[in-house]
Formats: C-alpha cells, structure tokens, sequence
C-alpha cells in the first residue's frame, strides 16, 4: 500500500483508474469500428461495465422518432418513441441531460415499457449523444446504478463516451453511404456496359429478326438461362406465335401458337406486368399442355412484357413478351434478373415499333406509288388516244379501202404503243428489264413519230419540227424508244402553257445514234437541278406524275445510252438521247 494515502481514497482512486483504463478501451475500439452494429455492441457492452449499471439503452434518432435499436442484457422487444415522448423522446428533443433518482416519480417516464419488458427502473440517466455539429444523433440511457444513484462524475464519464459514440456512428453512416454510393455508382457503370453491348447488338443486326435473336441470345447469357424465347402477339387476332428461340426445342418452337393470355408468356403479355415463376407445377398460369407439346418442363421461368405506347392517347399496347427459363447456377430468378430483362426488353420493344412503323411506311408508300404509276399510265394514254381518236374520224369520211386499211394499221400500231405503255409501267415498278431489239429504218420512225405528235402539240399550239438527218439504219426496241419520245414531249409541251415550238432532230454521231428534243419554254425550274431523273421529281405542273423523265432514264440505260440536258431560263430545255447505233452483238 502506498505510504500516506488511506485505504478508501486508495480504493476510490483503483477504482477510477480501471474507468479510464475501460475509457481508453472503448474509445480506441470506437475509432476502428466502422461498421454500426458491432460498433452498437461494443459500445453497450462497454458501457455497462464502465458506468457499473445494469441496462443500458440506445436510442438512435430517424426523422421524428428514436428506435432503440440494440439493448444490453435480457430479451427487449424494439422500442419506437416520437420526438419528446418519454425520457429519451424529450432528451432528443431538447438536447437536454436527464439524472433522475427514482424514474417512477417523474411524469415523462414511461411505466408501460417496464411493464412491457418485466423490468423496474430505479435510477436513471439519460443524456444526448451529438453529431459533429452538436445536433442529438441519439440518445444513451443508462438505467440502475448498482451502488449508489448517478452522479456528477458518471454524468462526466457519460458524456465523454457519448462525444465519442457520436462521431463513430457519425463516421459509420458515411462509410455506410460512401460503399452504398460506389455500389451503385458501380451498378450504373455496370449497365452502361450493358447498353454499350446491346447497342453493339442491335448495330450488328442485318434485320429485324437478327436483331431479335441477337438480343435473346443476350439475355440468354446475362442472366444465365438454359433457354428463351420471345414471343410476339398479333394485333388482328391476339394470337401469340414463338418470333425467335434460344435453346430448347429451337425451331420446332416457332410452330406452336398460343391463344390470348394463355400460359405465364401469354398473361404476362396481356397483363403487361413483369413475373417470376419458381415453381411452375404449383402455378395455374403455367400451360403445361405447350410443355407437353414442346418437350421442354421449365424449373423455372421469368417473363417480361414487350409494349409500346399508343399514339393516340400514351395508354401500353403490348407487342408480346421474352421468356427465360431454367436459371443456372441457383434455385430461381430474382428481382435483379428481371430488372436485366426488363432493361433489354426496352430494346426489343423498340426495335418492334420501329420495325412496325417503317412496314406501314412502306406498305403507304407502295400503295402511293401504285397510285402515281397509274397515274401516270392515264396520262400517258393521252396522246396513243389522241392519235386513235384522229384516225377513227378520218376513216369514217374516207370511203378509200386502201386510206382505211392505212388508218386502221396506224390505230393498231396506237394500241401497240398502249399495250406498251402500261407494260412498261409495270417493269419499272418491278425493276425488270426487257429489250425486243429490232432494225428500225430512221426515216420511217421520224415520219411516225411526227405523225403521232403532231395532232396533240396542235391541240396546244406548238408547233413540231422533226428533222431526220439521219435516214440509216439502227438497233433498238422501237415501241421504248418511241415512250421515251412521247414523254419527253409531253413535257416540253406543258413547259409551254402558251404555246411554242418543239424540235426533234434525229442524226447520227460517229457510231452514236443522237436525238434531241427541243423546247422554247422557259426552262428546268431551280427546285428540280440535280433531281430531274429521280422517281416522283416533279415541280407541281397541273397533271404531273414525275414519272416521265424517270422513265425515260432507265429506257434509255436499258439500251446502253445516256440522256443529258441542257438548259437557260427563258430560252428553253434540249434533252439529247445517245444509243449505241450498231445492234450489240454480245
């Protein structure tokens, strides 16, 4: 014993000496604890024995309530208090200590929770624990002083491991939401990968049901599945049909058709809702009538609607929906599964309605340019017609059977040209190609085609001039070559509302055969520089198709020619036609 101090102040002075000793413990634990329920435990455990109590209890302040999250010695049920409910609620509310002899003898103790728990509070101290910026983060309670009541040393010791408890459990929330943060900052970095590959997939696709079956495929690997399949509704009759499968019965697949809503892909599809089926035998949406057909038993499936929003009124329209069945690795799918799925279902549904919305593009367009076709077909007759008209009222004035047997071959050579016309429509549309490459005798075919011209290019007072230089021979298919010339007149007469002159001179080039078809209109109007010979060019001309020159294009490139013009505003337009003069032998 040391010499001049008394055995109770030596006693006392042990005594504080094992506090600090417990002190230092606790606070170096406290600093290398970052997670909060050990952190928790320590720190009740410690505590205990450090303020020689028997309970101790935390309360940790969530919005407007406390929750006593853990409790040291015996079984205490969770205890939820309001702001300023109870010792600990008033505590957090006023940042107040609270040091009571007898806690039965205050009003805000709460007898109940003795009652609850079948423990008797005697002596009680309760004081705030702070965050950094002096605020309660929580509240101890330090419940039956073994010895004696609190007093102010333990409301010292208290407070000090309660500035410390605050700044650990400080410190472990933002550790805890830093690791939550890199979490989900490496879950977004995770599905940005995941775009970039579906991305990848959806370029690399040749077509729709490349695409498909790519992204399937996908799936299929991403989340780890035996077999899937995605299964498209038709709007008509609310069948759905198998469009693409991976795994499992492949193709014999695409041959079973389901009705409406029928198995867990037909009520996902027409429930437009997500479902995970672990358990197939135990689910009445599970069809296993397909399963028998198919010879393929799932263990377990997962199904994700694919919709698309009407454009009328936003409501989901669902398009079909994708199946994954069999997971690998594990029991059954989970949710993180079908928000993968999901993710990639965004993709396909996509793809869908862009698919769907360029085919009713495609089908109006056909079915306009069908309309331009036979458009330009009526406006094309107008001139044979002409012709025929011409004729039947000569012959019916002409007695002479030589003159009528004349008139009649020229209205048949009409009907030719006619039949012609429309059979060239039809290959154009088609992209066909068919040349009845014959010898023509070039006076002849510039008489006829003066002779054809002239009656309708009266009719609008212009005047026609065709001068045939060249009297020879050449190779070509006449009746094509002839629509070509209509067409190229019938444009230059419309370039002349008010009348003019149109000039055809036919001569030869070296080994060229050379037309020119010339007008004194007013010239290629600037919206059609660089688009005459396009499909449907037109400069909106009353009656006009912008089929003509189109025409005129490919009959000329049939036969290995070119077309070019030339024109200024205000002095007219010159087409010049070059073919090849000989017949090709090859």
């Amino acid at each position: 014993m040391p010499i001049g101090i008394p055995p109770d102040e030596l006693a006392r002075l042990r005594i504080e000496e094992r506090k600090l000793a417990a002190l230092r413990e606790l606070n170096r634990a406290l600093a290398t604890t970052v997670d909060l329920d050990q952190l928790l435990v320590l720190l009740l455990d410690k505590l205990c024995a450090l303020m020689d109590a028997e309970r101790v209890t935390l309360y940790l302040v969530e919005g407007e309530a406390l929750t006593s999250s853990i409790t040291q010695g015996g079984e205490v049920a969770e205890i939820r208090l309001a702001m300023g409910e109870g010792i600990a609620g008033w505590v957090a509310q006023t940042n107040e200590t609270v040091n009571l002899v007898d806690a039965y003898t205050d009003p805000r103790f709460h007898k109940e929770i003795d009652q609850r728990t079948g423990f008797r509070t005697t002596s009680m101290l309760c004081m705030p624990m702070p965050d950094s910026q002096g605020r309660a983060l929580g509240v101890l309670q330090v419940l039956n002083k073994r010895a004696r009541a609190f007093d102010g040393d333990d409301e010292s010791m208290l407070a000090t491991v309660a500035a410390h408890a605050g700044i650990s459990v400080e410190n472990s929330r933002l550790y805890v939401s830093v690791v939550a943060q890199r979490a989900e900052l490496q879950r977004k970095v995770a599905d940005l990968d995941l775009l970039l590959e579906i991305e990848h997939e959806v370029a690399a696709a040749h077509d729709l049901d490349d695409l498909l079956h790519r992204l399937l495929a996908r799936a299929v690997q991403l989340v780890r599945s035996e077999a899937g399949a995605i299964v498209l509704r038709d709007p008509a009759s609310g069948q759905m049909y198998f469009r693409s499968t991976v795994g499992g019965s492949g193709e014999a697949t695409k041959r079973v058709k389901l009705a409406e809503g029928k198995g867990v892909v037909g009520w996902v599809a027409h429930e437009r809702k997500p479902l995970i089926v672990n358990d197939p035998s135990s689910d009445p949406r599970h069809d296993q009538g397909v399963a028998e057909v198919l010879g393929f038993h799932p263990r377990n499936l997962l199904a994700v609607p694919l919709v698309q929003a009407a454009p009328e009124d936003g409501t989901l329209e669902s398009l079909g929906a994708i199946e994954l069945l069999n997971r690998v690795g594990r029991d059954g799918y989970d949710a993180e599964d079908e928000k993968l799925l999901l993710l990639i279902a965004g993709h396909a549904s996509r793809a869908l309605e862009l698919a769907r919305g360029k085919e009713a593009r495609q089908q109006q367009e056909r079915l306009a340019a069908v309309g331009q076709l036979l458009s330009g077909v009526l406006h094309d007759l107008r001139t044979p017609m002409t012709v025929v008209s011409g004729y039947a009222q000569i012959m019916v004035n002409t007695d002479d059977a030589q003159k009528r047997a004349e008139y009649s071959a020229a209205i048949q050579k009409q009907f030719d040209l006619m039949s012609a016309m429309t059979r060239e429509v039809l290959e154009f549309a088609r992209g066909e190609s068919k040349l009845l490459v014959r010898r023509v005798y070039m006076q002849k075919f510039a008489e006829e085609i003066k002779e054809q011209l002239e009656p309708d290019l009266r009719a609008r007072n212009v005047e026609l001039v065709v001068d045939g230089r060249y009297v020879g021979v050449a190779w070509f298919d006449e009746l094509k070559l002839v629509r070509a010339i209509h067409n190229l007149a019938r444009n230059a007469a419309q370039a002349m509302p008010e009348g003019g002159r149109l000039t055809i001179t036919i001569d030869s080039v070296e080994d060229q055969l050379r037309i020119d078809v010339a007008d004194t209109g007013g010239g290629i109007p600037p919206e059609l520089e660089g688009r005459l010979f396009q499909l449907f060019a037109t400069s909106g001309k009353e009656g006009g198709t912008g089929l003509g020159l189109a025409i005129v294009k490919k009959i000329v490139e049939e036969h290995g020619g070119r077309i070019a013009y030339r024109s200024r505003a205000g002095e007219g337009t010159t087409f010049t036609i070059t073919l090849p003069l000989q017949r090709d032998e090859a």
